[in-house]
Order: C-alpha cells, then structure tokens, then sequence
C-alpha cells in the first residue's frame, strides 16, 4: 500500500434502495458510473441501515458507532449526541485533510459543523434560486417531502438540488481546495428521496418499461402483519394508493437515480481534469432505502429489505496493493463502517469506541473476527426515568435471515433472504424454521442483555397491548412532508 494519504470522496443518496442500483436493479435501469465504482471498487451486497431513518444512518457515518451506541433512534437534534470533535470529519482534519460536506447532511441546527471546515447545504442552494430572479423556481409542484405521489421538476435539468450538489462538488475540486493537503469531501445527493420529481429527460426515461410491480407479502393482510406497521402506513394513507400511480412513482424514481448516477460523472471528470481519480478513496452508499409500494407501504423505518437494504460500494486507490476491485463481499456492513474504514486509510487509528469494521481489512479477509450479525432497531427514545428505552421493533440479520421482533402486539417476523429476497413469505410461524427462529431471538436477546437491556423488560423482550385506532382517525393526518421551500430545516429534495 502507498504510504501517501489518499484524497477521500464519500458519496451518499438519500432512500435509495438496494435494488434500485447497478447490478441489483432492474436490467434497464442506467448506472454507468456507479456500475464503474463497482468494477473498480469492492461491493458489498449486505449493506444495512441498522435504523433505516435519516439522522440516525448519518450519526452512524459521523461517530462509527451504531443506532445502539450512538442512541438517536429518530429524527432529531444532532448537536444534542455530536460536538465538533470525536467525528469523522474531526479525525481526518486531525490527520491533516481539508475537510468540506456538499448536499445534504440533515444537522440539528441545520448549521452546526460537527467538525467539518466548511458546509454547502441544500438551503444555500434555495436561497440562491430565490435571488437569482428566475421565474422558474424549485419545488412550486406542492409534492410533499414524504409522498410516493411522481410529478415533475419545476426547473430544468442544470437548474435542479441534484445539479446543483455536483456543480458544488466540482467547483471545490478545482478552485476551492488547498492542494498541498489531502480533502475529504462528503458529496451528499438528497435524491431519490420524495417528491419524486425527476427533470426531463430523466421523467420519461422510464416510462415505457416493464416497471416491476410491489410485492404484498402474504403477511401484510393477515394477522401476522404488526400493527405498528400497518398503522404507519395508514397514517400516510400508503396503503391506498393506487397500482397505477405505484407504477409512475417508480419509473420517477428510477428516473432521479440515473440523475444523480449522470451528475456523480461530474465530480469523477473533475477529479480526472487534475489527475487526481486514479489515487482518490472513493465510497458509495446511501443512508436508507424506500418501500415504494412494497407490502402497501412508503417511505422507510422498518428493517424490511425495501427499507434497510441499501448498495454499498468502496474503490481503493490505484496505487495501493490488493485492492480486490471487481470483487463482492456478503458480510452484513453499515454505516458505521465507514469512519474506521477512512480512518484507517488516511494512516490513523479509529477511537476505541468505535462498533464500526475496517471495510478495507474486511475485504482482504484480514479481519479476525468479521461481523457475523448486524441488529436494527427503531423508536422514539427515552421513556422513562430508569433509562429504558422503548422501541418499534428490534431485527437481527446475518445477510441471509432476518429476524424482527415488533412489541406491540407482539408480533414476529422470519425471512430466508437467500430464497425469498422480496420478504413474500413469513417463516415465524412454521415449524420448519423454529430452530432458526430461536437461534436468532436468543443471539438478540444476548446482545442486548451485554448491553445492559435498555430495550427489554424483565430480562426478556418487550411486549405491548396492541393500541386499536380507528381507521378515520388514523388516516386524520397532514401531508407527509409538506413544506415549501422557505422553511429553514435541512429536509427540502
């Protein structure tokens, strides 16, 4: 390996599911340039969000720590569990890089740096379009920021958050940076994330396709399927929306994917212009997936495949010693993987607190004890004065099992992902899958009691009456996500 640190280009999107990208998603579907990271780079085919939410996949990337660690189990203020020091950024600037985040970063105050030199956020990009004098404007559809409803941007192409976001990253490359030090730049696209509003011509890219239609577990409409989450879905009236409009906001999706997929050229080709590509650490992921239809549901929290499974791509420099491109790895990763793995590159050690894996030593099969599971969890937080926590569901996968717990009800969830990777089938209830069943209920159990059980009660897990709400009041609920593009919280695609 070269002894030289390694520029750093960390690379997110925003719900962007596993099979939606190069290799594992639909053969029409156009991913040059990330299929180019997969030729060159290392894949990961387990990559999870072990709480499929924003801020808590971002905490994972800033601290290296995971959900059960870092303890922001939902949306919220960041400055609350990060200060300036001790995260990603912090350590590489410590290390002697130039440390720059562009796009999306979804802090609380959207303004806190968290150890970053210099942000670039998508309001600097709103209250540039506002004062350009511009009649069109983005975001003028009225597309909620959480609806699976497609419709089309408001502006062209060139004049779209996803443009924007790689102009940005372009223009640092080039102009912005200090040369005579290593940069790590986190370029952070908030796409595909609703409203999906691609721009021609990446609205009709898709239309004529044989879009894949959602699976409907035979779980969903049964009693199996947990009341926590039938009642999200309902509350965002998902599960009624029609199979037609499901089709639209897919082919709208797939749409914003090659967007973003075309614009990601552009940092690569700046790197290209200085010479700079060939010896840049590059990693892909994104910070959770999206439903889109599947088992009547939207948007993402649940440790479903739809939801949690996300790609995961990593390209060493060329000049280092095996580098293992074109290759795939089947262990469960996640996004605190990535503070050790950039670490460990720029030539430091990663903070013994860390729960995240040398995805680099993982890859070349040096890790002596790779990870075999990887837990999900989510919920609202602290409930109590004795510091149990509750929660939605608790999950466990080994990148082929799945297993989830959900409280209320209880309810149990079981998955061969090896035979049924769309999670059609519920194997809890089956005698032929008991022995599965126990083994990964105890292998829960015992990690969360090594933790001090925060989520269980009485030394076992938690259990819940199911609460029945009435249907009407359920679906007595705003527009998911409706905001203009005025409101001053780092949420606006």
């Amino acid at each position: 390996m070269a002894q030289t640190q390694p520029n750093i280009l960390l690379i997110t999107t925003d719900q962007q599911r596993y099979d939606a990208s190069g290799g594992a998603g639909p053969s029409f579907l156009r991913t040059p340039h990330y299929d180019r990271l997969r030729h060159e780079g290392v894949t990961f085919t387990s990559g999870y969000s072990d709480d499929p939410v924003c801020v808590p996949s971002r905490m994972g990337v800033m601290t290296g720590q995971q959900v059960f660690s870092h303890g922001m189990t939902g949306n919220g203020i960041t400055s609350k569990i990060l200060g300036r020091e001790g995260t990603l950024p912090a350590h590489l600037r410590e290390l002697g890089y130039q440390t720059i985040a562009i796009g999306k970063m979804h802090f609380g105050p959207e303004r806190a740096r968290h150890g970053f030199e210099e942000m670039i956020l998508p309001d600097d990009y709103y209250r540039q379009m506002r004062h350009s004098g511009n009649a069109l404007q983005p975001m003028r559809h009225g597309l909620g920021q959480n609806e699976l409803y497609p419709g089309m941007a408001t502006v062209p192409e060139a004049l779209t958050l996803t443009s924007w976001i790689a102009e940005q990253c372009v223009a640092y490359i080039h102009f912005r940076r200090d040369p005579t030090v290593p940069f790590f730049l986190w370029c952070s696209f908030t796409k595909p994330h609703p409203p999906f509003d691609p721009p021609e011509p990446y609205y009709s890219m898709y239309r004529q396709e044989e879009i894949p239609a959602p699976v409907i577990g035979d779980w969903r409409d049964s009693d199996q399927c947990p009341p926590a989450f039938a009642k999200q879905q309902k509350r965002r009236t998902y599960d009624l929306m029609p199979p037609k409009i499901i089709r639209e906001a897919r082919s709208a999706y797939y749409g914003l994917i090659t967007q973003i997929d075309y614009n990601m050229a552009r940092v690569y080709s700046a790197l290209e212009d200085l010479g700079l590509y060939h010896d840049t650490m590059i990693i892909y992921t994104s910070d959770h997936g999206e439903f889109l239809g599947d088992h009547r549901a939207g948007a993402k929290s649940h440790f479903h495949e739809p939801s949690a499974h996300v790609p995961f791509a990593m390209r060493m420099p060329s000049s280092w010693d095996n580098r293992c491109h074109g290759t795939q790895v089947a262990t469960p990763v996640t996004h605190a993987d990535i503070l050790p793995t950039l670490v460990k590159a720029a030539g430091g050690e990663p903070p013994a607190e860390t729960d995240g894996q040398d995805l680099v030593a993982l890859a070349r099969g040096e890790l002596e004890s790779p990870r075999r599971y990887l837990e999900g969890v989510n919920g609202p937080g602290p409930t109590g004065k004795d510091l149990r926590l509750d929660c939605v569901y608790l999950g466990i996968t080994d990148g082929r099992w799945k297993y989830m717990w959900y409280p209320e009800g209880p309810a149990e969830l079981l998955f061969d992902l090896e035979t049924d990777a769309r999670e059609a089938h519920n194997l809890a209830y089956e005698r032929s899958a008991a022995a599965k069943k126990e083994e990964l209920r105890d292998e829960l159990l015992r990690r969360q009691r090594e933790r001090g059980g925060k989520y269980l009660e009485d030394d076992d897990l938690p259990v819940r009456d199911e609460v029945h709400v009435p249907d009407e009041d359920m679906r007595n609920q705003n527009q998911p996500g409706a905001h203009t593009e005025y409101w001053q919280v780092d949420v606006r695609h």
